[in-house]
């Protein structure tokens, strides 16, 4: 899937890690804009669903678990996390969405949710991020 050339004027900036891998640079806070935001580099996995803090990041945040969710692993089996929400900025925009607040050995994710909530998409082929085109559906009147 190629993007219209005026998608790629606003691509957000990213790293090339490895073939297949693209990280960002987002601002995360508290979604109720108490304390000190925190700049964090993600991986993008578009294949997860939630975007996952490491603890440093949701300790500095003082965020704590809404709920906790049960989530499948790829060798099948499943882990429990607590999950809670923060606001996002990335690429001049800003919104709010879930996170999971992941222990020691996890490290940060955008996850698929994050991504959709800031109207942001990645293109499979070049794995570069760039707004999406939103749609809304309406009947007639």
């Amino acid at each position: 899937m190629l993007l219209p050339k005026r998608f790629h004027r606003h691509a957000v900036r990213v790293r090339q890690q490895n073939v297949g891998l693209t990280d960002v640079r987002a601002i995360v806070s508290r979604r109720d804009g108490r304390g000190k935001a925190v700049r964090v580099r993600f991986l993008v996995d578009t294949g997860a669903l939630y975007s996952v803090l490491p603890p440093r990041v949701w300790h500095a945040l003082r965020l704590r678990p809404a709920r906790t969710a049960e989530f499948s692993l790829a060798d099948g089996s499943s882990i429990a996390r607590g999950v809670s929400e923060c606001r996002f900025t990335l690429a001049g925009m800003s919104a709010t969405s879930p996170v999971v607040l992941g222990e020691a050995d996890e490290g940060p994710l955008l996850g698929a949710v994050t991504l959709e909530t800031l109207g942001l998409m990645v293109n499979p082929l070049s794995r570069k991020v760039y707004p999406m085109r939103l749609t809304l559906g309406a009947l007639p009147a």
